[in-house]
């Protein structure tokens, strides 16, 4: 074998034979160099790149963020309010979204004006809220007072106007309800036009558009009612109907007397006798306000005349002497057939009918003798009664 075939043979022995050189402490403890990372590419390094991993990062963040205040400011919406008793809202007209919303969290019916403006705003509901005096339920949640003004269910009022109240005295209700604004008409309607019922309305409510409104009202219900009474009645128009009326609704209170009672008037008036009328004797002399309650009618007052007197003038006043209500006003239209011409107290709240002056005489005297014994009654229970030290 030649010497150049045994060269690499040689050459290892030479490396193997190297000597082993030491190394010191800190070469030992030196890291050795590990594989260099691969160079980044042109691509890699491109500021577009950057900016597109930056936006998409932003995105998927805010993306994030977003769900979370939804899901948070949803609960928060549908959750429970924090008042606890509840409370009466006013809103109103031309109010903006951003004004209810600071007005509800002022009261404490929500906790986050933003959180309500932005609810409703999501639900479309910013031109659906109303005007109006809304009651609020105890631990309302935001969504129930936005369906709340939705609705317009507003708090409504009420004020009632008795049968046999003059327009003068329904006048001075009207004036006086704390819910009702402006002025009262300068003229008063004529009596009996205004309808003896429960009104009822919201906060607001411009008192001459309620009274337009009563008015309207007791037209419609004398117009129906005078349609459908019976033939033969001695009333010349529908003004003497409600005249009638009234004074059958200012004679008694007992809803099964009115028939009868205006049983008797419609008696008296086809054979020609006075009606001789109590109530029209107190409306002759103090008109709308109505008599004292601590005036008695002296016998003066009955033969003082005056245009509504029936015990001095012939026939009906010249117009009502109150507002009838329905069951008077039918009981015009459709009264009892009898024979009666008188009635009476009978000292129970009724009356006692007659059709004979001599029958009418001993159902007088016997109210008379109730009369009397209820004042010695009277009479004896302050004699009675133990003195007072002062």
């Amino acid at each position: 074998m030649s010497d150049t075939a045994n060269q690499p043979e040689f050459g290892r022995r030479r490396e193997a034979a190297k000597p082993i050189v030491p190394k010191t402490a800190n070469e030992a403890l030196r890291p050795e160099m590990g594989t260099p990372p691969p160079r980044r590419s042109r691509a890699s390094r491109s500021q577009f790149v950057i900016f597109l991993n930056f936006v998409m990062s932003a995105i998927f963040l805010v993306t994030i963020g977003a769900g979370l205040l939804v899901y948070f400011g949803k609960g928060e919406f549908e959750g429970p309010g924090p008042s606890t008793t509840g409370d009466v809202v006013m809103i109103r007209p031309n109010t903006g979204v951003r004004e209810i919303a600071a007005q509800l969290e002022r009261t404490g019916l929500i906790s986050d004006a933003r959180i309500f403006a932005l609810g409703v705003r999501a639900y479309g509901a910013d031109s659906e809220l109303k005007a109006g005096e809304y009651e609020v339920r105890p631990r309302a949640s935001m969504h129930d007072i936005m369906e709340l003004l939705k609705s317009g269910r507003s708090v409504l009022y009420s004020l009632t106007i008795p049968e046999g109240l003059t327009v003068e005295q329904a006048f001075q209700r009207i004036a006086e309800h704390e819910a009702l604004v402006g002025d009262m008409p300068a003229d008063m309607p004529p009596e009996g036009s205004l309808v003896a019922d429960t009104q009822r309305f919201t906060r607001g409510t411009q008192r001459k558009d309620l009274i337009e409104r009563m008015i309207a009202a007791q037209s419609r219900l004398v117009e129906s009612i005078w349609a459908r009474r019976v033939e033969g009645l001695p009333l010349k128009d529908i003004n003497e109907f409600v005249t009638l009326a009234s004074i059958v609704e200012k004679e008694t209170g007992q809803a099964e007397e009115r028939s009868r009672v205006a049983a008797v008037f419609i008696n008296r008036l086809n054979k020609g006798m006075r009606l001789q009328s109590d109530p029209t004797i107190i409306y002759g002399l103090f008109g709308g306000k109505g008599k004292p309650a601590d005036r008695p009618i002296y016998r003066s007052d009955i033969d003082k005349p005056t245009p509504y007197n029936t015990y001095t003038i012939n026939g009906l006043p010249p117009g009502p002497i109150a507002s009838p209500g329905r069951a008077s006003l039918e009981a015009v239209a459709n009264p009892s057939k009898t024979n009666d011409f008188y009635f009476v107290a009978d000292g129970t709240g009724g009356h006692v009918f007659a059709a004979t002056l001599a029958e009418h005489n001993e159902n007088v005297s016997r109210w008379r003798e109730i009369e009397r014994k209820r004042r010695e009654a009277a009479a004896a229970t302050e004699v009675s009664a133990p003195a007072v030290a002062d």
